[in-house]
């Protein structure tokens, strides 16, 4: 007999490997859902995964070996049930940006690299995840995430360009590039602008009319049979080229992280980027669907795709919103979707390669161009500009970072910038001042109720942020900038910690050299609204006898009627 699973032992493995959890509930009825979702995933990715790959300057199969394997990867690991994992646009970018420079212009060198890229960030994943670094999500404001995007879907954009005109192009970043381009407009082959344009006009106009369907899959196969017909290479058309068919072989990269120099950046800013859209598609789908969604199982879901990846000699993917939102509408319900595409896929390169030898490149440029137009949300960008201008500065510092700088030092400036604003914010915290509202014994800030009765011979204030080491002493210079420009004199201060729910060392040293500072000039300080572990670093720092105790119970109101009987 087969002694139960203990209870303990069973909610590790349904936590850390969720197919024994969606697979113990898996109903009938959802598998023709999860099939048909798995073979539209696939036809989306065919043609998407081609295009990527080629912004990555890898072969094209390769983009298709990173849905194939990478599903398969998160199917195991992942706690989303819609989540598409794959190939994107602005890792593929990043690769093509940073993977030259390391190659040295050797091509098997840099396939060996982009594949060591997805392994190292497994690897990193996996550190993440056993040092609960899930919060990593929240390095990058949605702010500045907006203006990372903008600047990302344009560099895109002006590596696709030169493509779709059919010229060399080149350049090493957003301004070169657009620079280099200009100059070449003469040189545009017509057939070939003809061709993306016409096949742009068919993926936006399919996708208006039938949402959901792969469309983009559909122009592909169209404009491989015309360029079969028509004979468009002969032409001095551009195509893919023979893509080799078969299976990836599976092995690691033939290098070790320590013999490429600058393969962590790389990879953490491909594992920042992972984590960032992943989890913010994958919360999109578990809030519609109802359930519950594990951020930091997350980091073992993409470790777990790209590990998977690397073995096949993949590059860095990701979990995206585009895909997942074809693989939503198409029926998923549960990872088993990504199997079945993951199987469609391979029969596709065992059997389908040799079709995909005319397709012309200037289509492939087309499916990245309508597929980036997400990343362009400039109306998010004029509500910024409306609503908080200090959060519009962040994303256009993201934004011009990434034009300037590239996808790689763009999504780290980006990060750094988040880390900055979020300082700025906490480091010029508003002071409210307090003034007794007419006709009651409440207090409110006197700049915004310019009505409310001023106090007598007291100054009241009430931080209305933590008050850390890093605005420490501006809370303090406000309050004595306010107390001289005062037109009585001062004798009692009273500090409101009501929306102060964190107060550190340097808070507390604060409030010692105010106290010195106030009792040098006979001025009483007083505090109120201190919360629990306030008040228990501010008794351990010796505040309490200094300020005439810390009840909990004290009011603002109590403390002026004590101190200053002359208010009232």
């Amino acid at each position: 007999m087969i002694d139960p699973i203990h209870p303990q032992a069973e909610k590790r493995l349904l936590r850390w490997f969720p197919p024994a959890a969606w697979l113990r509930d898996y109903r009938l009825e959802w598998l023709s859902g999860d099939v048909v979702a798995g073979i539209t995933l696939a036809a989306y990715a065919i043609p998407v995964s081609l295009a990527y790959a080629g912004l990555a300057g890898l072969p094209p199969q390769v983009g298709i070996y990173g849905y194939l394997l990478g599903g398969l990867g998160y199917a195991l690991l992942g706690s989303s049930r819609q989540l598409a994992v794959g190939p994107t646009s602005a890792i593929s970018l990043m690769i093509a940006g940073t993977v030259g420079a390391m190659a040295a212009g050797d091509a098997a060198r840099y396939a060996q690299i982009a594949s060591l890229a997805a392994l190292t960030v497994a690897v990193l994943c996996f550190l993440a995840w056993l040092l609960r670094l899930s919060a990593l999500v929240k390095l990058i404001s949605d702010s500045i995430l907006v203006g990372f995007k903008a600047g990302a879907g344009l560099t895109i954009a002006m590596t696709q360009l030169p493509g779709l005109f059919g010229v060399p192009g080149g350049g090493h970043n957003f301004f070169d590039r657009a620079w280099l381009f200009a100059g070449q407009l003469d040189q545009s082959h017509l057939l070939v602008l003809t061709i993306g344009v016409l096949a742009i006009i068919l993926i936006v106009v399919g996708e208006r009319f039938a949402p959901g369907r792969p469309i983009a899959l559909g122009v592909v196969a169209l404009s491989i049979l015309l360029a079969d017909r028509l004979g468009l290479a002969s032409l001095g058309v551009p195509t893919t080229g023979q893509i080799p068919p078969g299976l990836p072989s599976m092995n690691l990269p033939g290098l070790r992280i320590v013999d490429v120099e600058g393969i962590i950046p790389l990879a953490a800013g491909c594992l920042l980027l992972a984590y960032i859209e992943g989890v913010s598609a994958a919360r999109t789908f578990a809030a519609t669907h109802k359930y519950t969604l594990d951020p930091r199982q997350e980091l073992l879901g993409i470790g777990g795709a790209n590990l998977m990846a690397a073995l096949g000699q993949g590059y860095p993917v990701a979990g995206g919103l585009s895909q997942s939102a074809v693989n939503d509408k198409a029926g998923a319900r549960t990872p088993l979707a990504l199997v079945f595409a993951s199987a469609t896929l391979a029969l596709c390169l065992l059997f389908l390669t040799g079709f995909l030898d005319t397709l012309p490149k200037a289509v492939l440029a087309a499916v990245v161009l309508t597929a980036i137009y997400g990343l362009l949300d400039f109306p998010a960008l004029m509500r910024m500009w409306r609503v908080s201008r200090l959060d519009f500065y962040a994303a256009a510092i993201a934004l011009v970072g990434v034009l300037a700088l590239g996808i790689l030092n763009g999504i780290l400036l980006a990060a750094l910038g988040s880390v900055l604003l979020l300082l700025m914010r906490v480091s010029q915290p508003h002071i409210a001042f307090l003034g007794r509202i007419p006709g009651t014994n409440s207090y409110s800030d006197v700049t915004r109720h310019p009505e409310n009765e001023p106090l007598d011979s007291a100054v009241a204030f009430r931080p209305e942020s933590s008050v850390i080491y890093v605005n420490a002493e501006g809370v303090c210079q406000s309050v004595l900038e306010r107390i001289r420009k005062s037109p009585a004199p001062v004798r009692l201060v009273v500090c409101d910690l009501s929306a102060s729910p964190y107060l550190d060392l340097a808070g507390a040293k604060m409030l010692h050299e105010l106290h010195d500072e106030l009792s040098a000039h006979g001025i009483v300080l007083r505090i109120v609204g201190a919360h629990g572990s306030v008040r228990d670093l501010l008794r351990a720092e010796g505040l309490e006898e200094k300020v005439g105790g810390l009840r909990r119970t004290l009011t603002l109101e109590d403390v002026l009627a004590t101190c200053a009987p002359g208010e009232k």
